[in-house]
């Protein structure tokens, strides 16, 4: 039996971040294997994560994510200001541009793609819904960065790192600060080319906000690096349309 308290609760915690991150649904012993502890914590905590519908058993005895994780990531879409608009804008950029388009927010020293218009089947698209660990490298993580001040830009990468992805990963904090001040003297667009996947460049801009406390916002939008030499600029402009077309947000 699992002691109660802490650990107990990591270890559930460890077994949502299994199924969700699994292909294909996890039985009990491999989740055993993963978590390195007993199959009987593993049935311990499956208990009452199955009775609450967040994972549900597969017909072949495995274990699935359950409908409790769609309601979750309706309540995280309604907290990290996904209005109705931004659906709409997104499909928008994407029938314009035939670029896939993104709505990205940092909140509380997080990024974290919010929602896009590519396929949740294409699971080798390297920007997906969910946090986003490579920030640094994305241009939607250069946009919500250059929103923030140098302390708190700074404390983000001493937090998540620089790990480096391609050999066009700005790796360093002096070079990426160089980066941010581009970006902010430009015309706002944040840029990678390669950086964070070397088959695909992507393009973000900060959406304004109604100058509260919520999260910072981003449009972006990613193509195949050898589409982008040949596109930049119309892609450059939809994404500044795009901007000055939508309604201010209400938080920030």
């Amino acid at each position: 039996m699992p002691t109660p308290g802490p650990q107990s609760v990591d270890r559930a915690l460890e077994i949502l971040d299994a199924v969700a991150d699994a292909d294909t649904p996890l039985t009990a012993k491999a989740l055993a294997r993963r978590l390195g502890c007993s199959l009987s914590t593993v049935y311990h905590l499956l208990g009452p994560l199955t009775a609450r519908g967040h994972v549900v058993r597969a017909a072949d005895g495995g274990y699935a994510p359950g409908p409790r994780a769609a309601a979750l990531h309706r309540s995280l879409q309604r907290h990290m200001g996904l209005t109705p608009g931004v659906p709409e804008l997104l499909g928008r950029l994407r029938r314009a541009t035939g670029a896939e388009a993104y709505f990205t927010a940092y909140r509380d020293g997080r990024i974290t793609v919010v929602d896009t218009t590519a396929p949740l089947t294409d699971t080798g698209h390297p920007f997906t819904p969910g946090p986003e660990p490579r920030a640094h490298a994305t241009a939607h993580g250069k946009a919500l960065l250059a929103g923030l001040d140098r302390t708190a830009r700074r404390r983000y990468l001493t937090d998540h790192g620089m790990a480096r992805f391609t050999h066009r990963t700005i790796t360093s904090a002096d070079r990426f600060e160089a980066e941010m001040r581009r970006v902010r003297a430009g015309d706002g667009v944040a840029v990678s080319v390669g950086e964070a996947d070397p088959a695909y460049t992507c393009l973000a801009v900060r959406l304004r906000d109604g100058g509260g406390h919520g999260p910072l916002h981003a449009l972006s939008l990613s193509v195949p690096t050898a589409r982008f030499r040949h596109g930049h600029g119309a892609l450059r402009q939809a994404l500044r349309e795009a901007v000055a077309g939508f309604p201010t947000l209400p938080e920030r």
